[in-house]
């Protein structure tokens, strides 16, 4: 008896950068991919190889930053699908990094599927030229949202762009303990409040730092005054906790807010989620966790993907994370607080359509992938 081998999938992404969303989008493609396709094997290329060898245990994870073409190539040549995605990679300046690989692939004939990509801005030439030459070549384009299909399309890609959802709305959560809350300083009894803050950063660099960190403390003392909550500051990337602690250096009641410090794996996190009674917050994926757990949210634009998921889910949205918007906020924090039942009920009602769409874009990857390399069976018995 001899053993099958299935294909070989390469997963290309903003993977080992330790920001918990990106992690997310990962744990739910391989999941996905062991679900549909157990013969399969994959590579994935990892920014810190060490982290997600860690996080990820019995998958191959090669580092790809800052590797010569030759190598490159040589480990691009093993496999029979490249995909691309999921989650937002494809912007001014970083977009030609991770295209790079993606052309290696093409030059191969390796097939590459674009896997639920948030895209945009999209305006620097040498960018806007790669993404149109690769995707354009790609076998399939899915998308996450609207915003990155019409940022594909004003970049020039040709052809068909599905638009589907986050992969990560198809996590499952692992239990957060009261462990855990404990050892952070979390208090089990009363309301709890979470908060995502973000660091300005390559892909918000028009926020005023000192500006959203004054407007979310009023947000918190409000939260303290007005709900009588304690306010539990969630980061999502390990810059997240210094700006979660700027905010506090502005707030009056500041004993009465908790920063995470733990490291903390994605399930893990939507299990926090499910302790909650309400979250303000900036993170995509944070605001992702609370609809999956049923938990009234506010999002905090500072990006079209958040602005969008709100519409999405018909939760209230003020764009623009400004001083300025302090009064109009606060009035929307308390609006939502006091609607919490038909909060609550509205995302239970909208979240299954959003995570069939991001199970649609497996099954687009697993019909495409049975097309490259058909079924075969595990084992071969000859008589």
């Amino acid at each position: 008896m001899d053993k099958t081998r299935g294909p070989t999938i390469g997963l290309l992404g903003s993977y080992g950068g330790r920001n918990v969303g990106d992690e997310a989008i990962l744990t739910s493609i391989l999941a996905s991919i062991r679900q549909g396709r157990p013969d399969a094997s994959t590579v994935v290329f990892s920014r810190t190889p060490e982290h997600t060898r860690t996080h990820h245990p019995g998958v191959e994870v090669v580092g790809w930053e800052g590797v010569s073409r030759e190598p490159a190539s040589q480990i691009v040549a093993r496999l029979d699908v490249l995909v691309l995605g999921g989650g937002g990679i494809l912007y001014d300046t970083e977009a030609r990094r991770y295209l790079r690989l993606v052309r290696l692939a093409q030059e191969q004939n390796i097939p590459v599927f674009a896997y639920a990509l948030g895209a945009g801005p999209l305006t620097d030439r040498l960018d806007c030229m790669m993404v149109r030459e690769t995707l354009t070549a790609a076998a399939t384009i899915t998308v996450r949202d609207e915003e990155s299909r019409l940022a594909l399309e004003d970049a020039g890609v040709m052809g068909t762009i599905i638009v589907t959802a986050d992969p990560a709305l198809l996590l499952q959560e692992e239990e957060f303990g009261h462990d855990l809350l404990r050892a952070e300083g979390v208090p089990e009894a009363g309301r709890l409040v979470g908060m995502s803050v973000r660091e300005p950063g390559r892909a918000a660099e028009h926020l005023d730092a000192q500006g959203y960190h004054e407007l979310l403390a009023h947000v918190g003392d409000f939260l303290v005054s007005r709900l009588d909550a304690h306010v539990v500051f969630v980061p999502m990337e390990r810059d997240d906790i210094r700006h979660s602690h700027a905010v506090l250096s502005h707030m009056n009641a500041a004993e009465r807010c908790r920063v995470l410090h733990g490291n903390y794996r994605p399930r893990q996190i939507l299990g926090l989620v499910r302790h909650l009674d309400m979250v303000v917050g900036m993170r995509l994926h944070f605001l992702i966790f609370a609809a999956l757990q049923g938990v009234p949210l506010l999002p905090l634009p500072y990006a079209g993907k958040v602005f969008d998921f709100a519409q999405q889910l018909g939760a209230p949205a003020l764009r623009g994370v400004v001083r300025e918007a302090a009064g109009p906020l606060l009035a929307e924090v308390d609006r939502v607080w006091d609607e919490r039942p038909a909060h609550r009920q509205r995302i239970n009602a909208r979240t299954p359509a959003l995570r069939a769409r991001a199970a649609s874009t497996a099954e687009h990857f697993l019909s495409q992938l049975d097309l490259i390399a058909p079924h075969t069976p595990v084992w071969d018995r000859t008589a």
